[in-house]
């Protein structure tokens, strides 16, 4: 178990990880999860294989533990379209590009924790994801018992999507798991009922509005038609009679009122 000693005034430090870290990255992986990885795992991260990763150093340790990992991130990127919570990201399905990242561990050793940086070791992925223009979120799964890790990631305003039962399978026993979400760079859930319903009034206030101006509109003109009318002169005549003959005569000219 690494259990180092903090100094008075640590001066914590990220960098990515190397390959030089492997033994201390396995050491602190095997003292902190319950599950075993296997050895390309391990190799996977420090040689940047399709993972990518940042460690957590205290310069303030004296000679060469100074460089020594004691605090760690790792994650990989992954197509939208095949993981798993394609059906709570909403975007263009005919865009076969947009990608998340998906966090596969995160660890500090215990004589360091609570002083922020498994806080900023998460910071470091959601600012990479975030400079990934077809990135829409970050994900990961917790399993339930790890409290102090739901509370991390409901602080740093990650969503919990939903619970998954038996997700973990530890020495012979069943665990479930939480999905947690945040979205980068436009990313989000797709509507809820309440949202739909909302979005639908909204469609058909304005459907009303647009409605009522055309009808409106008509009912201008119907009466801008009628007052052309109305305006015309009206011409009084009255028949009057001769000797021999019949004719009209114009009395007068009137503006109807």
């Amino acid at each position: 178990m690494v259990n180092l000693k903090v100094p008075c005034r640590p001066i914590i430090a990220y960098r990515p990880i190397r390959p030089s870290d492997i033994t201390v990255l396995e050491q602190i992986h095997g003292d902190l999860f319950p599950i075993r990885y296997e050895s390309d795992f391990f190799h996977n991260v420090v040689n940047g294989r399709g993972i990518v990763s940042w460690g957590a150093v205290d310069h303030s340790r004296p000679n060469a533990q100074s460089d020594e990992l004691i605090g760690f991130v790792t994650a990989r990127i992954v197509s939208a379209r095949d993981s798993e919570i394609e059906d709570v990201i909403s975007f263009d399905s005919s865009k076969t590009d947009k990608t998340l990242v998906y966090i596969l561990t995160l660890g500090v050793v215990d004589s360091y924790r609570n002083l922020g940086i498994a806080s900023s070791l998460i910071h470091e992925v959601m600012k990479y994801a975030s400079n990934i223009t077809t990135c829409r979120a970050v994900y990961l799964h917790v399993i339930s018992y790890n409290i102090a890790a739901i509370h991390l990631y409901q602080k740093m305003s990650f969503q919990c999507l939903r619970r998954l039962y038996n997700f973990y399978y530890i020495n012979g026993q069943h665990y479930d798991s939480y999905l947690f979400v945040y979205y980068v760079n436009g990313g989000r859930s797709p509507f809820s009922l309440i949202e739909l319903v909302t979005l639908l009034a909204s469609y058909a206030k304005n459907g009303f509005k647009l409605m009522a101006a055309k009808l409106w509109k008509n009912e201008e003109r119907k009466i801008s038609k009628w007052s052309k009318c109305k305006e015309r002169p009206v011409c009084y005549f009255l028949r009057s009679r001769t000797k021999g003959s019949s004719r009209l005569r114009v009395l007068g000219v009137s503006l109807s009122n």
